[in-house]
This record gives C-alpha cells, structure tokens and sequence, in this order.
C-alpha cells in the first residue's frame, strides 16, 4: 500500500516538473495567460484592503469623535417645540451623564471694518464644551458659565476668521460684527488642520459664541440639538433608556419627538456598509478572474490540441486516462496559482499606494489574501477540467496518425 502510494506521488511530482517545463517552454503565451488572473487578485486584494483601511481610519475617527458621547435631535411638540435650560440641567444630573453639550447654529453676516463676509459658520457651545476640550484655545480664554449665564456678545474666533480679518493684528479684545450685533473676541482657537474624517460629520464652525447668545439671535427659547458626555465607563444603553425616559416624560410621552443617537450605533451601521461595499466590490473584481479562467481554458484546450503525439505516445506505453487528466490539471493549477500569487503582491502594493492618497491607514486583509488565492485556484481547476479530460479522452491510435 506504501509503496503504491509513493508510486502515485513520485508520478505526482514529475507531472508538476513536466508542467513547468511546458509553462517555461511557452513564455509569451503563458504570461499572457497569468496576466488574466493577476489583473483579477490585484482588483480583489486591493478593493478589499483599501475598503478595510478606510473602515479602520472610519473607526479611529469615530473614537475621535468620542464613541462615550449620544446626540439628541429634538422635533419637540406644537407646546414644546425643544429642550429649554432646564430640561438640559436635568439631563446633566443624570447618573451615567457627565455633561450636555447644546448646539445651535447659524449662518451669520459677519463684518470688521470695511471687509464683510456672508454665511460665515456660527455655533452657540456652553462652558462645557471648552472643559471638555481644554486645549482647544490657543490665544486668549474660553467662553465661562457667566457666560452662558449673562448672555454675553463675546465671541472665539477660528484662525481662519483671524486670517481673514485680523493679518497682523492682535485680535483680542477687537469688536466684530455678527448678524449686526457687536461680539468682542475673547479667544482664538484652531482645531486639528488635519479635518480627516470625522470633519465630514462634525463640520468645523468659524466662530463659537455662547448659546444663550444664539438663541437670542435666532429669536428662540429652545435648543434642537445637544450632545451628551457619559460617565467613564458608563454603559450607553442605559445611559440612553434613562434619557429617553426623562425626555418622553418632558413630550408628554408623544411620538417622534426626539431622536437619540449614539456614536457606537453610528459606528456598527458603517461597519455593516463598509461591509457590504467590500462584498460588491470583491463580486465586481471577481469578474476579471472569470475572464481569466476562460483564457486559462483556452490556452489548455489549445495546449492538448499541440501534444496530441505525447498523449497518444504516453497512452501507447500504459499511462491511464486519470494520469492524464491529472498532468493538464496540475498545469491549469500552476498557472492559475502563480497569477494569483503575483496578484496578491500586486494588489498590496496598490492598496498602499491607494490608502496613502487617500490618508487611510494600510490594512493587510487575510481574508482578501485567502480569497484571491483560493478563486485563482478553484479557477485554474474548474477551468482547466474540460481540457484535462479532452486529454485524458483521447484515443491513442488517433493520437499516433500525425507522427
């Protein structure tokens, strides 16, 4: 039994050596013959990996962004049409709660001097919003509770604004016009330059002023938005049943009146798209390695029509029909495997140079390795099986005629 064993692969080996020799003996046909199988890997491996990396850099702006923070969106009622101080205060007191953060925004006229500029980004932030983010002022002081409090014009400009309107002029303290009414700066600050893509979702406001401040500007009582800080180590889901708790019994327990929304949800329903999108793309690719195998397939039917003499000879001489089959399949497999091989190599080096354009982080991706070397691979056999066995059917007294 050993030794019939050892007989089939020392039988085995010489049909890889002969397959190579063949694939050596056709350079031109056979690298044409690769490229079909490469082409496809390389779109596989690099569509899969570069969408892996774009998850990650979408994951780590996410963290960014604070995965430990829910925003709420009001639509309120006809009686209460949003969340006034109070009902903010008492979202703050809740136990899993760090602290609210209010929004509201505007698009301001804004003026110094004799230069105006129209739909200039404004957002109303609260004193909790510069502890949270402490570095955040470069030049000057945050907005304070007094404030907040006061309903101060006072005002925290973007360097862009500072470009814009104070070159070479020391900001602090200087009166700017929003809407018409008069702000002093108090502070400066510049956020990450880098924007990435967490600036996508949050945006980037040219100017912060108090809420209470906007409010007034917007001639409301009632904040539409707001982001809530939990404790660390706070379980979210809690945190958000104690919040629509609080909020339903504020609406009066009526519908579709608020809505809210954590970063981790965010973050799994992109994951599941990425997903989705890797799947598409990798089918998409995957049409490239059909295309490959069916030039695998006619190289193979063309190489069996070439080596008629050395089939009919081999079958003269005793060599069955499976031993037959066994060498052009051993030859479609190379062939297929080492585009796939060169495919794979291909394919890293355009995902990183893809990933580096579009500053993601480069993801090597098993599952996409696995993948593309796995469907080289069943190709090559699936493809090159009808020619294996048109081999492997040929009659040797037929085959022997062309001598």
């Amino acid at each position: 039994m050993l030794k019939r064993i050892r007989g089939v692969l020392v039988m085995l080996w010489e049909c890889v050596q002969m397959s190579l020799d063949n694939i050596r003996g056709n350079k031109v046909r056979s690298f044409l013959t690769l490229l079909g199988i490469m082409i496809g890997v390389t779109a596989v491996i690099a569509l899969i990996s570069t969408v892996s990396g774009v998850t990650g850099s979408l994951a780590s702006s996410f963290e960014d962004m604070g995965v430990g923070t829910m925003t709420v969106s009001v639509t309120g009622t006809d009686l209460k049409p949003g969340m006034e101080a109070e009902d903010l205060a008492a979202v703050a007191s809740l136990d899993n709660v760090d602290g609210v953060v209010p929004s509201v925004s505007l698009n301001g006229r804004v003026s110094y001097g004799r230069q105006v500029e129209t739909n200039v980004s404004v957002s109303g932030k609260n004193a909790f919003y510069f502890q949270l983010n402490s570095e955040l002022i470069i030049h000057g002081r945050p907005l304070n509770f007094i404030d907040d409090n006061n309903t101060s014009y006072v005002c925290v400009i973007s360097q862009e604004i500072v470009d814009q309107f104070f070159y070479g002029v020391n900001p602090l303290g200087e009166t700017i016009y929003i809407s018409g009414l008069p702000f002093t700066v108090v502070g400066r600050y510049e956020e990450d330059s880098g924007g990435g893509i967490a600036a996508i979702f949050m945006g980037k406001p040219d100017i912060l002023i108090p809420y209470t401040t906007a409010l007034k500007i917007n001639n409301s009582a009632y904040v539409n938005s707001f982001t809530v800080y939990l404790q660390d180590g706070a379980d979210s889901e809690a945190a958000s049943s104690e919040i629509e708790d609080l909020m339903d019994g504020m609406f009066d327990f009526e519908d579709d009146t608020f809505t809210v929304t954590t970063m981790s949800s965010i973050e799994e329903t992109m994951e599941t798209m990425m997903g989705m999108m890797s799947t598409l793309l990798a089918g998409i690719a995957s049409i490239a390695l059909i295309v490959g195998g069916i030039g695998i397939m006619n190289m193979m039917l063309t190489t069996v029509t070439e080596r008629t003499v050395e089939i009919g000879l081999k079958k003269a001489l005793g060599a069955i029909p499976w031993q037959i089959q066994a060498q052009f399949l051993i030859e479609s497999f190379l062939l297929s495997i080492i585009g796939g091989i060169l495919g794979v190599i291909m394919g890293l080096l355009v995902s990183y140079a893809l990933c580096n354009v579009m500053g993601s982080s480069f993801v090597i991706s098993g599952s996409a390795i696995a993948l593309g070397v796995g469907f080289s691979a069943a190709v090559g056999i699936i493809f090159g099986w009808a020619p294996a066995r048109k081999a492997s059917k040929l009659n040797p007294i037929d085959a022997l005629r062309s001598i």
